[in-house]
């Protein structure tokens, strides 16, 4: 059974892995060289303990240990209640859901280990947008995306703002970094992917022309919100495919359409 533990002072060194949670490059240095990441709300935090994630510590606000007290009774790691105006001291912001945890990052598999029993992949190019990375793992956890692969400069799905939109989908859909970019791309076309890059260009197929939900393995390559996929991916790439687009407009939110090529790619669209 974890302890509760009450702390009024906002400088307590037992609440280190919570201060300074606005600072966005603090975050992104700490939270992978201290092997932990922050859980925000209820349901994310059971999600993290259901995923096997191990847990640190949780930071509640009186009104929530009533809420998590099975986890509370269930797990050994310390638990700390605070006011709502000391969590927002040590924090830097408003806690509006009243409920962080303190999680043990667990190690990364290889692209290698994911690609051999993946079918529908995920490939990530520069999105180190959080709250696009949470989206995109959201959609490919709900549209039955096998994995995702990042290359070397895309944020940290596991970063506050990207666990929190993605609900904790980035639990449920495995990834792992590439090594190199657009090297590591032989890696999946020499696993038998075909390489899909997700492009607004007219010359690209559109998704039903392409038919990826026939091939027996994908691996659709997104690019950064606004500049899109870099011509070096672009010339990486098998075939480039597009959403068909209406009333002029030429391009979707990288989120959104992630959501729409993860359904053409799992299922194809229904065809009139």
């Amino acid at each position: 059974m974890a302890d509760l533990i009450t702390v009024e002072d906002p400088d307590d060194p037992r609440l280190h892995d919570y201060t300074g949670l606005t600072d966005v490059e603090l975050r992104r240095k700490r939270e992978p060289a201290e092997g932990l990441f922050i859980a925000e709300g209820e349901k994310v935090i059971r999600r993290a303990k259901d995923a096997g994630y191990e847990m640190r510590s949780m930071l509640l606000s009186a009104k929530w240990v009533d809420v998590m007290r099975d986890v509370i009774d269930e797990l050994p790691a310390p638990v700390y209640a605070v006011s709502p105006e000391l969590a927002e001291q040590v924090t830097g912001y408003h806690v509006h859901r009243g409920a962080l945890a303190s999680m043990q990052r667990k190690p990364l598999p290889t692209a290698a280990e994911l690609l051999q029993t993946a079918r529908r992949v995920v490939v990530m190019e520069s999105v180190n947008d959080h709250t696009n990375i949470g989206a995109i793992f959201r959609s490919a956890a709900a549209l039955g995306m096998d994995a995702v692969l990042l290359s070397p400069d895309c944020a940290d799905p596991l970063y506050r703002r990207s666990v929190k939109v993605s609900m904790g989908a980035v639990f449920s859909v495995p990834y792992a970094r590439l090594d190199t970019w657009p090297k590591g791309l032989d890696s999946v076309r020499e696993a038998g992917f075909t390489l899909l890059a997700l492009t607004p260009d007219a010359k690209a197929k559109t998704l039903d022309e392409a038919a990826p939900h026939k091939m027996d393995r994908v691996a659709l390559m997104l690019g950064a919100e606004g500049d899109g996929l870099t011509t070096q991916a672009l010339v990486a790439a098998d075939e480039w495919v597009r959403i068909p687009m209406a009333h002029g407009v030429d391009s979707l939110n990288v989120g959104a359409a992630a959501a729409v090529a993860f359904y053409a790619v799992a299922t194809g669209r229904p065809q009139a």
